[in-house]
């Protein structure tokens, strides 16, 4: 370990052990990448996603409290629904003439757990192949959920509802408009290999039935937006970091503290995913326009070169932006590019500076490329040095 390394550890630790910490310290710091020992960026992203407040001495209590928040969550939305579902059979007490399988109310209950469960299988299909460029996500977690787990409990968890499903995931796939391929090409190599994946024995789970389950319960307790394919993008980099904590006792509690940080970082990215804002200043389009137009600021030849072949943003920037880069890079990559677009105070404006600066770093090629090439070479970025990347980015934003 270099010294510089050391002391910007240091100076990290530093910034943490203040009893009001010093934010703006802190995303200065943060910016410029955040070092991964003794669970550093597990807590500077907890922080910079406004899970912890600034305040150390709170800590404890809004972990304890949040944690115990997460547990009812599972109670409700997963437990008590099982139980039910596995009383069917043996009691039917619960079953009324108005609230049985093939009554077509909305309101009635099974009306309502045939929708989850539509959702669940879409979740399901996505999560199962997250990042299929490491086996992590197939591996079985140290800590697996004992309120799911427990062999006391008599009931359908998800992994029971997948399985006696006839449903088929690919009738109630919901994508986003426009866009039939959401990942990457070199990424989805490994993909047919992954439908071997069987789930583990009982009484163990895999880091990404986790992950399911958090994507379960923020599409319940979300139901405007409930699941769309490509959350499972975002939530994946956040739980890697939370679950490979060296803090044993943090890392624990990866699962809920996951999903309280997906919660607030889709507070600010879910407009990205509903179809009806596309076209707001909130929105998507709006966003991907933004991308050329601050291109054409900083490089008018290459603008020109893009509009010339009619090269629309809408043809890559859409899985760039929406995803937070997660398609591009491998997983370390991402982890470091998050580190500034969390530390960045404009948050998400400085992705828009990211997006362009990989444009401007393969200028040359595009501008030597005809449509077909500089497709491919959009939809399957060749740059994989993520900190040129930031560094011309943070010139752009210099720049202005």
């Amino acid at each position: 370990m270099s010294s510089l390394h050391k002391s910007r550890i240091a100076d990290f630790q530093d910034v943490l052990r203040e009893p009001l910490i010093a934010l703006e310290k802190l995303r200065e710091l943060s910016f410029s990448g955040i070092p991964c020992e003794g669970g550093l960026r597990c807590l500077c992203w907890k922080i910079l996603l406004n899970y912890l407040p600034s305040e150390r001495a709170s800590w404890t209590t809004v972990l304890a409290k949040q944690r115990e928040v997460y547990a009812q969550f599972l109670r409700e939305m997963i437990i008590q629904p099982g139980i039910a579902k596995a009383n069917m059979g043996a009691s039917r007490e619960d079953v009324t003439f108005e609230d049985h399988p093939l009554n077509p109310n909305p309101d009635s209950r099974w009306n309502t757990y045939f929708k989850d469960n539509e959702v669940l299988l879409q979740i399901d299909k996505d999560v199962r192949r997250l990042c299929p460029d490491i086996s992590f996500f197939q591996r079985a977690t140290e800590y697996p959920c004992l309120l799911i787990l427990d062999p006391q409990n008599e009931f359908e968890t998800l992994r029971k509802r997948v399985e006696q499903t006839t449903l088929k995931s690919q009738t109630v796939a919901r994508n986003r408009s426009g866009v039939t391929n959401m990942s990457s090409p070199h990424k989805n190599a490994a993909l047919p290999a992954l439908n071997k994946y069987e789930v583990l024995p009982n009484g163990c789970e895999a880091h990404w039935e986790v992950v399911e389950r958090i994507l379960f319960i923020y599409a319940k307790l979300n139901p405007g937006i409930a699941y769309v394919q490509g959350m499972n993008e975002i939530v994946g980099p956040l739980y890697y970091t939370f679950a490979t904590d060296p803090n044993s006792e943090w890392k624990e509690h990866a699962e809920a503290d996951t999903f309280f940080c997906f919660t607030n970082l889709m507070a600010e990215i879910r407009d990205n995913f509903i179809k009806s804002l596309d076209d707001s200043q909130c929105g998507i389009t709006y966003k991907m326009e933004k991308v050329y137009s601050t291109l054409k600021e900083k490089d008018v030849e290459l603008y020109l070169k893009l509009q010339e072949q009619n090269i629309k943003p809408q043809f890559f920037a859409f899985r760039w932006l929406t995803l937070l880069l997660s398609q591009e890079f491998l997983l370390p990559d991402v982890i470091r590019i998050w580190d500034s677009l969390f530390a960045d105070d404009s948050r998400f404006d400085f992705l828009l500076l990211v997006c362009c600066a990989m444009l401007v770093l393969i200028r040359e090629q595009l501008l030597e490329g005809d449509f077909t090439v500089n497709m491919r070479l959009l939809q399957d970025y060749p740059i994989t040095d993520v900190c040129q990347i930031l560094q011309k980015a943070k010139e752009l934003q210099d720049s202005k």
